[in-house]
């Protein structure tokens, strides 16, 4: 007889805003479950669950379970100044039911009840629920974090301590309001909307400021310089009181660990949905993740536009039973979701011909002609052409001139350092090098059509990914590269990213799929880190060839390597100068 699978828990944890479960604060428990005592399971579960809401008084509390393959999820709803005692609720929940189950010993419930009532007075704090109360009710937006409360955004935003939260009467409720924030998710483009949005918006007179998962910035400086792309980025940008305009980049991974980081916004963008991250947070497939990107909606104000990517299967079925209104972006102007959107009078952002129009019923606006984008790279970049849409889209969402959104796209991306790490493109000594951030079969497809429409010789593509991957999806992104016909591989290791994984553990699984798939072994390199395979790319390369470069954990480091051949006359068949 085999024995059943433990009855295990993946992941504890606090829920701050609206999420693929709750509307609003609360606490989400995923556990590992065997398909024989799923059911069993859930229901023990959620009868503790329920009991000891009630027994702690929070009997208004609602409860809500996903299952998926392997396991589930239960949320319920809490006061924002006890989710640190709703996890232990949760979790002491879960232990009330595996013991039901499996006939161990559960301990004492009132002991589990007298102690959850000690850890909610521990961390109450009728202070902070007065004020969310009093903002929400008069329709600013609240943020709590950092030890920090803030009301409104900003300019008009208004900061304090946990310790020093002042009572609503004695605040001054006209000084508070909400600058316009726009939301950014998406498999693929997020970074480079991002940026394009709050270029346009800063063209356009706007002190503006950025999330992403490359920092926050305003006014084009770095404020902070990580992966900022949750709640955590959001609260430091909205808090600054010279921001007039903030584009928040909206993660799939802030969202599922903590919610939407804001429960205001003015206009959102959903750019595709990719395979990418699936098996994480029970999102298993590229159905939940549509939903988990679809969330960003329920931030969106009253009459907020939500756009959208038509050229998109998930988003265009999902998007035209959306309640509220739906800006579509599309590089097929014949799509029949734009055409009856425009028959209805409604807008949407699109290529025709060689220009990106906006359209809005029979009255179309050209705002720019592709070879004008810097980023379309003369056209041969499709998804930078998408992605100039989804921002004109927002723009438009947002009430930006489109004179100065033209603008903004004609310059977008002449500097160097404006769009660091996506589809960069470097003339170095008769090579052509690509540079990108691309991370899944998506972004390398993306990469290999716009590859396709360069000249070249020959084609090298350097490639990595994460530990926290599956082997078939690390085995995917093998198969993806071979789109782009490639005369050599190298696949590098990312020692910041093993996550669970043994050194080199990576590249070779993408090596035996590539071979698998009938690459010749002698075309695959594993020369180590990401920085010696670039050495060992650029040591290959010979006059007219095209590098693909997809860098992650070491970019300054590359960009400094380039810029200092560069420098120094380097052309392809010369030694690679050591770091």
């Amino acid at each position: 007889m085999t024995a059943a699978a433990p009855l295990t828990i993946a992941d504890s944890r606090r829920l701050t805003g609206p999420s693929l479960l709750l509307d609003g604060p609360g606490a989400i428990l995923e556990v590992h479950l065997d398909q024989a005592r799923a059911d069993r399971a859930v229901a023990a579960w959620r009868g503790a669950v329920r009991r000891l809401l009630d027994a702690v008084g929070w009997r208004e509390a609602r409860v809500a379970v996903r299952a998926f393959a392997g396991g589930a999820s239960l949320a319920f709803t809490a006061p924002a100044d006890a989710l640190y005692a709703a996890t232990d609720l949760n979790e002491a929940a879960w232990s009330l039911a595996t013991a039901e189950l499996e006939g161990g010993a559960a301990g004492s419930e009132d002991a589990v009840v007298a102690a959850l009532r000690s850890t909610i007075a521990a961390e109450r704090n009728p202070a902070l629920l007065a004020l969310r109360e009093a903002a929400r009710s008069r329709g600013r937006l609240f943020l709590a974090g950092e030890e920090q409360v803030s009301v409104g955004s900003g300019t008009g935003v208004q900061v304090w301590a946990d310790s020093a939260i002042p009572a609503p009467a004695a605040i001054a409720w006209d000084a508070v309001h909400d600058i316009p924030i726009a939301l950014v998710t998406g498999s693929n483009g997020k970074t480079t909307v991002v940026r394009l949005l709050a270029a346009m918006a800063a063209e356009a007179g706007f002190t503006t400021g950025l999330t992403s998962t490359e920092g926050v910035s305003v006014r084009g400086a770095p404020v902070a310089i990580d992966d900022y792309s949750g709640p955590s980025g959001a609260r430091m940008l909205l808090r600054r009181p010279e921001v007039e305009l903030a584009v928040l980049e909206t993660a799939r991974g802030g969202i599922l660990r903590r919610g939407l980081s804001v429960d205001r916004a003015d206009v959102a963008v959903v750019t595709n949905v990719a395979e990418d991250h699936l098996g994480e947070f029970g999102v298993q497939d590229l159905e939940a993740l549509a939903e988990v990107k679809l969330l960003v909606a329920r931030a969106l104000v009253d009459g907020a536009p939500l756009v959208l990517n038509a050229d998109d299967d998930r988003l265009r079925q999902r998007g035209v039973a959306l309640p509220g209104p739906v800006i579509w972006f599309t590089l097929d102007p014949a799509q029949p979701v734009v055409a009856a959107q425009l028959a209805a009078g409604g807008r949407a952002a699109l290529m025709d011909g060689d220009a990106l129009v906006l359209a809005e019923a029979h009255r179309r606006t050209t705002v720019a002609e592709v070879d004008e984008l810097p980023i379309a790279l003369g056209g041969a970049a499709r998804h930078n052409v998408a992605n100039a849409l989804a921002a004109i889209g927002a723009a438009a969402g947002l009430g930006l001139p489109l004179e100065a959104v033209g603008r903004a796209l004609r310059r977008f991306g002449q500097a160097g350092d404006e769009n660091l790490g996506r589809a960069n493109l470097v003339e170095l000594g008769g090579v052509r090098v690509v540079i990108d951030y691309a991370h899944n079969p998506a972004g390398i497809g993306a990469l290999a059509r716009m590859i396709a429409r360069l000249p070249g010789r020959r084609r090298l593509v350097l490639l990595g990914q994460a530990g926290d991957r599956s082997d078939a999806a690390i085995r995917d992104l093998a198969r993806a590269a071979l789109a782009i016909e490639p005369d050599r591989v190298v696949l590098k290791d990312m020692d910041r990213y093993l996550r669970g994984r043994a050194p080199a553990e990576v590249p070779a699984l993408m090596a035996d799929e590539l071979v698998r798939q009938g690459l010749p072994p002698d075309r695959v390199h594993r020369p180590g880190g990401e920085l010696e395979s670039v050495r060992d790319a650029l040591a290959w390369a010979g006059s007219g060839d095209i590098l693909l470069l997809a860098v992650h954990q070491d970019r300054p480091r590359v960009l400094a390597l380039l810029e200092r051949m560069r420098a120094e006359g380097w052309q392809a068949g010369d030694p690679v100068p050591a770091e």
